[in-house]
């Protein structure tokens, strides 16, 4: 790449600085964290007005965009569920841009859609983000979301008439929807009505989550309060109602580490829901987390981490709350995690746990928790199920790097327990056995083994010349376990590429201990084994330096990031999808503060000491390792409103500012900013197709890869 760069002159206001215990941090590009001033709009503009001419004139990103639709346009099913009598799906064509819902009356008759929420918007930019089935199957609430927007307005169907009736419930965010058992209404949690705007676009720091009870047929402001907590505005509620519609669980999450208060309410108790809720204070700390599983009367199945960092199955009778009756009922595993449980068909119990990054399907006896059965899966996820302790049947999705998907079908009629292949997805142009996939378990910096899953062609030269998309995320106990996707199908069928997925400590791929030795002020490990499996790589000839590209979004976003100023002589090419890039001021913004429990707050002496070590604003400079920064490309969008866009917005003008001008720095530094888009969830396929076609062809332009057939 020897080509030279004229970036936008972003104003620079060095009048602006922080003091954080005595130590003063300049941030001349504030005015960027204001969306809707002209200037901010004006940078936006001029900064698109380079990249997307630099990606879309690269020849071969037509070429990518046509192989990205013709590969994306199979079929896909979700797994079906049985509400009240009916069973009900999603399913897509291949270039819808969201999946329809289908209703059938039996396994075998005819479907028929149910909602399709391709109707709500001509470009696909209206998603639906939640719902829920009444307890008889004749209600259904769900929530549409508008550009990728956390934001959601609920209405209410009449499933036998697909009539929608006139209920609409807004400022909902961040809710869990529970039905009580009469049917008359739900709970669900919201924000107070904003003075300012609340669509998306703004900043502002969300506060004061509270739980409400709606009337079907009433207006919203007629909700009935049931729970909040005024003295800690950043606390936020889930609500769930038992399998016997007798008690209402209610959860209180400070952020997002997994721990949680548990509240609950006996509904049996009241004449009616006319305010807020005498709640039992079950556990009233931070300490540990407790999900609802199953019950039986009184006595309650919830999964916790409490003295088990890779969860145990507890039970805690009613009658007797205190900790020193509690006991276990499925004791942590020696070495695998239990990622989740649930109650099926009267009395037995399903339990899915985690085993080196590979999930085990098993059946245990409820009442003695004995172990029944393994289902058989090969190296891969499971990715859905369904199935409820009145039903006789469950389902449950498989996919792996290879497997775009198997829906198992398990009947529980006969004596002998059945599991069959419900439907098997398969796309067209993709055969899998030219593919490997291979797991490694490599050594970080301070020793620690780390595993990673690596998926090549079987044809591949370990000659160091293959390009490595290297992608990881490392945070928030969310485990990366392997998936099917089409983006990495072209990367290997015609870039050549090897697909590698290190598991980073932060994650939750061994429970708590692995989330925890990456968190707060062990955040460097996280960096540490990033960077550590690049090293790996090259050095078995996988690849090269120059070969070297490596992605993330959100957290994974900084991880990408962090990792560039760290080492900007290990990587070619940096792809950062909305990702969190100021972690002095994080916080601030909308959901930010949630964030706390696993980066840590500036605020905090302590805190800032580690974070200003790695926060990516606060580390771009000249000359580490003697090597240019990598090549990068900024992802975010106007309707982020998990990340707001002003954290990349203030990185790519540092970036410019600070290496724009230095004869080293030859690979461009761009930011596409992309409108009526959020966070990721809910994207039309549309815009998935185009974002990633602009993604392919920047990193072929920057590292010079050809096409191949």
């Amino acid at each position: 790449m020897t080509e030279s760069w004229t970036y936008p002159k972003a104003r620079r206001d060095e009048t602006v600085a922080d003091d954080y215990h005595g130590t003063l941090v300049s941030d001349p590009y504030r005015w960027l964290e204001d969306p809707d001033s002209e200037e901010t709009k004006t940078f936006v503009e001029a900064q698109n007005a380079i990249s997307l001419p630099f990606i879309r004139e690269t020849p071969l990103r037509e070429r990518f965009h046509a192989r990205m639709t013709e590969l994306y346009n199979f079929e896909r099913y979700g797994c079906p569920s049985k509400h009240g009598d009916r069973y009900y799906y999603f399913y897509n064509t291949g270039l819808q841009n969201h999946n329809v819902m289908y209703c059938q009356d039996s396994l075998v008759s005819e479907a028929r859609v149910f909602l399709n929420p391709n109707e709500w918007s001509d470009d696909g930019t209206i998603a639906l983000k939640v719902y829920k089935f009444s307890e008889d199957g004749k209600l259904f609430a769900f929530g549409k979301s508008s550009s990728g927007s956390d934001w959601i307005t609920i209405h209410v169907m009449n499933v036998d008439t697909g009539h929608q009736l006139s209920d609409t419930l807004q400022n909902a965010k961040f809710t869990s929807m529970a039905w009580t058992h009469d049917n008359k209404g739900f709970f669900y949690s919201r924000y107070p009505e904003s003075s300012s705007k609340s669509d998306g676009t703004e900043t502002d720091i969300n506060l004061n989550h509270k739980l409400y009870y709606h009337v079907v047929g009433t207006e919203q402001h007629e909700d009935i309060l049931c729970c909040e907590f005024p003295d800690n505005p950043k606390w936020m509620i889930g609500a769930e109602v038992t399998d016997d519609g007798h008690y209402l669980v209610l959860g209180i999450y400070e952020g997002c580490d997994p721990v949680n208060r548990l509240y609950y309410c006996d509904l049996t108790l009241l004449s009616g829901i006319k305010g807020i809720l005498p709640f039992v204070k079950l556990v009233d700390n931070f300490d540990a987390e407790y999900e609802y599983i199953c019950n039986d009367g009184t006595l309650f199945t919830f999964k916790t981490n409490l003295n088990a960092p890779r969860y145990k199955l507890i039970n805690i009778d009613f009658n007797k709350p205190e900790m020193e009756h509690w006991s276990d009922k499925v004791a942590e595993h020696e070495k695998d995690v239990l990622e989740w449980a649930t109650g099926i068909n009267q009395n037995r119990l399903v339990l899915c746990y985690l085993s080196d990054v590979k999930n085990v399907l098993q059946l245990h006896d409820m009442s003695t928790s004995k172990h029944l059965i393994t289902f058989p899966l090969e190296v891969g996820t499971v990715c859905g199920f369904s199935g409820k302790r009145k039903h006789s049947e469950m389902f449950y999705h498989f996919v792996s790097f290879l497997t775009p998907g198997i829906i198992y079908h398990c009947n529980f009629t006969d004596n002998d327990i059945k599991t069959t292949v419900f439907r098997q997805i398969t796309v067209k142009g993709f055969d899998q056995s030219q593919f490997q996939v291979v797991q490694v378990f490599y050594p970080s910096k301070d020793g620690v083994k780390v595993p990673m899953f690596i998926v090549h062609r079987k044809d591949l030269k370990f000659d160091g010349q293959s390009p490595v998309f290297l992608y990881g995320y490392g945070g928030f106990n969310v485990s990366l376990t392997p998936g099917f996707s089409v983006t990495r199908v072209i990367r290997m069928q015609h870039m050549g590429g090897v697909i590698a997925v290190p598991n980073l400590r932060g994650g939750g791929e061994y429970g708590e201990t692995w989330h925890k030795a990456g968190m707060l002020a062990n955040k460097q490990n996280v960096f540490d084994d990033f960077q550590s499996a690049a090293e790996y790589l090259i050095e078995h000839k996988y690849s090269s330096a120059d070969k070297m590209i490596i992605s993330g979004g959100s957290n994974g976003g900084l991880l990408v990031a962090a990792c560039s100023n760290q080492r900007p002589d290990l990587f070619k090419c940096a792809i950062a999808h909305v990702g969190v890039m100021d972690m002095l001021r994080f916080h601030k913004f909308t959901i930010g503060h949630a964030w706390t429990t696993d980066y840590g707050c500036a605020d905090k002496p302590d805190n800032f000491k580690y974070l200003i070590k790695y926060s990516p604003l606060h580390n771009v400079s000249v000359g580490v390792h003697d090597a240019q920064y990598p090549a990068a490309l900024l992802l975010t969008a106007d309707h982020d409103d998990r990340v707001v866009p002003l954290h990349s917005l203030k990185l790519i003008a540092t970036l410019q500012h600070t290496l724009g001008n230095s004869e080293k720095q030859v690979n461009p530094l761009m930011i596409l900013v992309d409108m009526k888009s959020g966070h990721g969830a809910g994207k039309p396929t549309a815009k998935v197709i185009d974002e990633n076609s602009d993604v392919n062809a920047f990193v072929s332009r920057v590292v010079g890869i050809e096409w191949t057939e």
